[in-house]
């Protein structure tokens, strides 16, 4: 009896071990795939254009700087443009690792950033540029967070978004005006705040006015930052990181206003 059970089991075991073997055969045999390389990637020297928008909305009657307003379907239409026209936007940081060659570039990369902090930056540029999957680069003034500019949990929905977020002082001060404590104060202060508030790394500045001089240059470079953007016209260049330029957007440009203003920088 015992001998017939013994022998009934073995017949089982032989029985699931046959039933088995095939997959443990394909399971231990299969060829792994070859491991993929990643492609090295070169430094680049490529210029590159910087959008500068500040107010995306209608001219109120009797603006002081009409000239910082743009329509939002303005927006809405050069973002389109460019998109149609092979252009993809990547932040500041993604811009500095293309040129240090850790990662690489789309073929026609743009960056679009939009200055001091107004409520139309979540409102108006964040679902336009979302359209299209891209992030923007938000130069912040500290002190216009506040309701009515733009808002601490607006901020975290830029970012949550890929949004960059750079500095742009405390107060918005012109910094070729102001003694050394408060030099530091803005350029250094704002960037530790920034941090602090929004627990995100903080490594681009933006010059209030555009104003900059050696000394102002110098105290971006000892508070950390690994690159700083101007109003000088032109194009971008990795030789320039400290004196970044940018294309103006003004309003009534429209897309064709854009594109022309590519064109005759050949961007």
């Amino acid at each position: 009896m015992l001998a017939a059970l013994a022998g009934a089991g073995v017949g089982v075991l032989g029985t699931r071990h046959e039933r088995a073997a095939p997959y443990l055969a394909r399971a231990t045999f299969r060829p792994r795939p070859p491991a993929r390389v990643a492609r090295p990637v070169r430094p680049t020297s490529k210029p590159v254009p910087i959008l500068m928008y500040h107010v995306l909305a209608t001219v109120p009657a009797g603006a002081r700087f009409p000239s910082l307003f743009v329509l939002p379907a303005a927006l809405g239409a050069q973002v389109d443009w460019l998109a149609a026209h092979g252009y993809h936007a990547v932040t500041l940081t993604r811009l500095l690792a293309g040129w240090r060659g850790t990662r690489p570039l789309p073929a026609k990369p743009v960056v679009l950033t939009f200055d001091d902090g107004y409520l139309s930056d979540y409102s108006v540029a964040l679902p336009a540029l979302r359209r299209h999957g891209w992030p923007g680069v938000l130069d912040l003034a500290v002190k216009n967070l506040s309701p009515g500019d733009i808002e601490r949990w607006q901020v975290r929905r830029l970012i949550d978004a890929g949004w960059e977020i750079a500095a742009h002082t405390i107060s918005h001060v012109d910094l070729t005006t102001v003694g050394p404590v408060q030099l530091q104060r803005e350029v250094a202060g704002s960037r530790l705040a920034l941090q602090r508030m929004f627990g995100v790394p903080v490594v681009f500045f933006c010059y209030p006015l555009g104003h900059f001089d050696a000394r102002v240059v110098e105290a971006v470079q000892a508070a950390g930052y690994l690159g700083a953007t101007t109003e000088n016209p032109g194009l971008a260049r990795p030789g320039q990181r400290y004196t970044l330029a940018r294309i103006r957007v003004g309003p009534g440009e429209g897309a064709p206003g854009v594109a022309a203003q590519l064109g005759r920088l050949g961007a």
